[in-house]
């Protein structure tokens, strides 16, 4: 039996070989998505989702961040007067300094706007994370109110909501972009 278990074994890892890391989308995909987003998020009755998410991806053009640096971001890290954000990365959360090109402010300027019409609805204290919930969601059963902090499990979410969508208006007229953001962000990664 262990003559036939080694095989499949030994088949399973070359399969997770080739499967991860999957592979990254080109710098031109890349600034392309960037370019899509950052346009629908200054378009006039650009819904929330899209601006949140524009952020996202500049923010990772920006500084290579990963979903856990973005989630840790907040208002008080932001300089948007003089272009710099400030993002804790890794595990050990090493603060490093980032400068933001102009479209990235403007995106950023936009979405602190649509932040604040979102904490408006809130009772209480306003939440000082960057990244808050665009609309109501459910988190195990409970119902969680727009604009409060939003989970790795809520970008994941908006990001194949984005995927699909996209992908669906340009089908056989470009390739499908990857329905995980790691393979747009390591393409940033500095």
């Amino acid at each position: 039996m262990d003559m036939a278990a080694r095989p499949q074994a030994r088949t399973a890892e070359e399969a997770a070989r080739d499967r991860y890391p999957r592979p990254v989308v080109s710098t031109a995909e890349a600034e392309w998505i960037w370019r899509q987003l950052s346009v629908q998020a200054m378009e006039d009755g650009a819904k929330p989702e899209t601006v949140r998410l524009a952020v996202v991806v500049g923010l990772a053009r920006a500084s290579g961040a990963r979903y856990g640096g973005l989630l840790r971001c907040t208002l008080s890290a932001l300089d948007l007067d003089s272009g710099w954000v400030t993002i804790e990365h890794g595990k050990h959360r090493a603060p490093r300094r980032h400068g933001l090109d102009r479209g990235t402010v403007l995106v950023l300027r936009r979405w602190l706007r649509v932040r604040e019409e979102l904490c408006a609805e809130l009772d209480g204290s306003v939440p000082d994370a960057l990244l808050l919930t665009v609309h109501h969601t459910h988190d195990n059963g409970v119902t969680v109110a727009a604009g409060l902090p939003i989970t790795r499990q809520g970008l994941v979410l908006s990001w194949r909501r984005f995927v699909h969508r996209t992908n669906a208006r340009h089908a056989a007229r470009r390739p499908p972009l990857p329905t995980r953001f790691e393979q747009v962000r390591r393409v940033w990664d500095a």
